[in-house]
Parts: C-alpha cells; structure tokens; sequence
C-alpha cells in the first residue's frame, strides 16, 4: 500500500507545476497585451492615458499639447420657471490648453463661478433640458471664462442681413483662447 501512495503526491506535484507555469504564462502574455496596447493608445510611461482619450464635444484637441482639465465644484441654481420652484446642479470641468492657464483661471474662480451661477438662473428648465440649451450654456461659459484671459467673444447676432448698407469692417483675428471646452460632469434639473 505504501508502494501505490507515492505516485499520488508525484503527479499531483505535477499537476501544481503544470498550473502555475500556465499562470505564469498567461500573466506575461496579458501584460504584453496591454503594453502593445498603451504603446497604440499613445499612453505616456507612468501609466496616466489622459484624462480624455477622445476629444469631446465643445473641445479642442491637439496631439502635442494635452490639455489640462479644471473641475470646480457643483453649483445648485434656481432657474427662471415660473413659481421659481424648479432647479439645476450642474458640475463642470474647463478644458484648458495647459497647466498655466488652469492656474490664472483658478485665481479668477469666484468671478467665473458668481457669472456661471447668474448665467444659469436666467435659463428654464426647458431650455436647459434640450441638448442646445446646455450647449449654449458651455459655449457662453466658456466665453464668460475666455474674458478671464482679455478675449471677447464675438458678438453671434450680428449677421449680414442685420446692417447690408454698411460696409463691414474686417476684424482682427481673435486671439486663441485658452479655454479649449466647457464639459458637464453632471447635469441635475429638479
């Protein structure tokens, strides 16, 4: 009886050997797989991908500057329904062309934040429950923290039909605003 025991431990020692070489195995072949696939994505070496692997909507995207991404905190508004009884919170975060603007628009935050809250106070709540009322909030929220910079948006009422007996002057180009985007991060209405 002895005789028939010691194959047991053998093979199931085997066995053991077996499994955690396939462990092994697996283990450095998804860690290559994943190297292959953050070296395709554009990944940097410490691992971070950026926080936006696609550009979205109402941002700007450039390849050999990422850009830098400024949450503040939620803001709660009543809006304009009538009976005043209805309300928004909506968490926001800038897209910035880089680290330093993030910081001059960090110092102006009070200014920003007080204009965003007044911003959207005036809207209802239909208007910012449709896809075009929220993206004339970003877009006139990104302008109220452009003018943090010296940039003035440009006036989008004037059109050609509005003045063709004047003769309209040729404009500067604008400078480059640093205020890429304005993402939503949340979007509440109550």
């Amino acid at each position: 009886m002895s005789d028939a025991a010691a194959p047991k431990p053998k093979s199931k020692k085997k066995l053991m050997v077996i499994v955690i070489a396939a462990v092994v195995v697996l283990a450095i072949a998804g860690a290559g797989a994943m190297f292959m696939m953050k070296k395709k994505s554009g990944g940097d070496e410490d691992g971070e991908e950026g926080a936006a692997a696609a550009p979205a909507a109402h941002a700007k995207h450039d390849d050999k500057n990422p850009p830098t991404f400024l949450p503040i905190d939620n803001l709660v508004v009543n809006l304009a329904d009538p009976g005043g009884e209805r309300f928004a919170q909506v968490g926001i975060t800038f897209q910035m062309a880089d680290g330093h603007s993030a910081d001059a628009l960090k110092t102006n935050m009070p200014r920003v934040r007080s204009a965003i809250l007044m911003m959207t106070s005036q809207r209802t709540s239909a208007e910012l429950l449709s896809r075009e009322g929220k993206e004339k909030l970003a877009k006139n929220i990104a302008d109220e923290a452009s003018r943090t910079f010296g940039i003035e948006p440009e006036d989008e009422d004037e059109d050609e039909d509005a003045a063709p007996k004047k003769k309209k002057k040729k404009r500067k180009a604008a400078p480059e605003s640093p205020v890429q985007g304005v993402l939503f991060s949340s979007f509440i209405v109550q």
